[in-house]
């Protein structure tokens, strides 16, 4: 009888530290979210434009300051792991807010192609769409493993043909790209899920738990940003 309530109490003790881990990963991701759109908003109807796109009559090119935010993302997750592995919480987060605001000033063309309805329309749907998936991701007793495997190859596939259509420019297999990139993501973030809620191990200390979970923001936060934005290549309306 004391076994059993002892294998309660550390049942509830798991579950308790489970779903404050999860909350913590969450609160992450939709801070970083928020902090991207502010960025975005604020460099499209600032004089911060200028500094980073030259405006002319014949549209938007990026400057030397927008090359950097442009390519600064991709910098900035390939060091993403390497500050996890060897620098401190602090330095973990700072490099979160910091790919959260660089990634919302490379993101502002979209908010000058789209009209705000469709953006906020768009918004709504992934939103919905990214929190029945990771629902689903969190709950389900499936595997997701081999399906997550799959969707990862998948990616990289997205990327070379995205990459050969930059050169062969047909709308028709753009638009069936944008579907894949849809279908991939939103996998993605049901296996992503459940893999951050494996990972999750009661006697982490706080400091390896905070890593965990802002590593686990930033994967469920690029699922989202691109559930979005390929949502937005075929729902969104072009001002």
């Amino acid at each position: 009888m004391e076994h059993e309530t002892l294998s309660q109490t550390n049942t509830v003790l798991v579950d308790a530290g489970l779903r404050s881990y999860m909350q913590k990963i969450y609160n992450y991701m939709a801070g970083g979210l928020c902090l991207t759109a502010l960025a975005a908003w604020m460099v499209a109807n600032t004089s911060l434009l200028s500094v980073f796109f030259n405006i002319t009559p014949e549209g938007a090119t990026l400057s030397g300051f927008g090359w950097i935010a442009f390519l600064a993302p991709l910098i900035m997750v390939f060091a993403f792991g390497w500050v996890l592995s060897r620098g401190t919480l602090a330095q973990v987060q700072m490099l979160f807010w910091s790919y959260s605001a660089v990634m919302g000033i490379s993101l502002t063309p979209v908010l000058l192609l789209y009209t705000g309805a469709s953006l906020t329309r768009v918004f709504l749907i992934s939103a919905g769409a990214f929190g029945g998936l990771s629902l689903w991701g969190y709950t389900t007793k499936r595997d997701l493993t081999g399906m997550g495997a799959f969707l990862r190859m998948g990616l990289f596939g997205l990327i070379i043909a995205l990459i050969v259509n930059m050169f062969v420019k047909s709308s028709g297999f753009d638009w069936a790209l944008s579907i894949i990139g849809v279908v991939i993501f939103s996998g993605l973030t049901a296996y992503d899920t459940q893999n951050l809620k494996v990972m999750y191990h009661p006697a982490d200390n706080a400091e390896i738990s905070g890593k965990k979970a802002i590593s686990g923001a930033l994967q469920l936060y690029l699922d989202f940003i691109n559930l979005f934005l390929y949502l937005l290549r075929f729902l969104g309306d072009r001002r």
